[in-house]
């Protein structure tokens, strides 16, 4: 099975990465949908998409107005938008209110149940997260094969069981440890504490995403000192492929 980065970055794009969206193409499951979003159509490989939103912070929903013409046009069949209540009604009442965007495109939107199935025997569980106004994370599972993706949050140990011995963890990693106090101040998470929580969680693989676009170098968060702590530990780019 493959995984898509199409955005890795946080907050607003830049040139060389957009905003959050993860995609699973063989069984239509995308992860939030930012501005890079409209990468998902082309690659989709299924008729039906499941889209799993985290919270309605802009830089996670906005890319779902990029969608119209596949779901007018039927090369779509059906596209779910899977979320908490709460994030559903702003779609409703904002992001698709007619003075904003007079389109209403043809989503279902489902609030997120316990446990929801996915394709080829998968199951999709989420949790609580602390941010401001909340976020949810993920797990994905499937007969040998687990990814849980967890973003816009302070990494901490309240979440460690959920995530146990996945093989692949996608943590955001919005600052380097030099700006701890911003990461407290902004509900987001920086290098130590993740590396950490991969390392004693018993993950098979360490991805980061969701890097502040005000650093477009090559190393914005100090990958040295995560690798210190958990060897097997990346950085998203734009397009990145992986396989599971």
């Amino acid at each position: 099975m493959r995984l898509q980065f199409l955005g890795t970055g946080g907050y607003h794009p830049n040139e060389r990465r957009h905003t959050a969206c993860i995609m699973l193409p063989e069984v239509g499951v995308v992860l939030d949908a930012g501005t890079s979003f409209f990468r998902v159509q082309p690659r989709l490989e299924t008729d039906e998409l499941d889209i799993f939103l985290t919270h309605a912070h802009l830089d996670h929903i906005v890319g779902l107005t990029f969608f119209v013409v596949p779901l007018i046009t039927e090369q779509v069949k059906r596209a779910t938008i899977h979320a908490r209540p709460q994030d559903l009604d702003v779609l409703r009442e904002r992001l698709f209110a007619e003075p904003l965007f007079p389109i209403v495109p043809s989503y279902e939107l489902q609030p997120l149940s316990e446990r929801i199935p996915l394709r080829d025997g998968g199951v999709l569980t989420h949790r609580h997260l602390a941010h401001p106004g909340g976020s949810v994370g993920y797990r994905l599972d499937w007969p040998g094969c687990s990814i849980a993706y967890i973003t816009d949050t302070t990494a901490s140990r309240d979440y460690l069981d959920f995530v146990k011995g996945v093989d692949l963890l996608i943590h955001e990693c919005y600052f380097p440890d030099d700006q701890v106090d911003w990461a407290v101040k902004t509900g987001h998470s920086h290098t130590t504490p993740v590396a950490t929580l991969a390392r004693d969680a018993g993950v098979g693989r360490l991805i980061l995403v969701h890097i502040d676009p005000q650093r477009s170098g090559d190393d914005p968060i100090g990958l040295e000192t995560a690798r210190s702590i958990f060897p097997a530990t990346e950085m998203a780019e734009d397009l990145m492929e992986v396989r599971l």
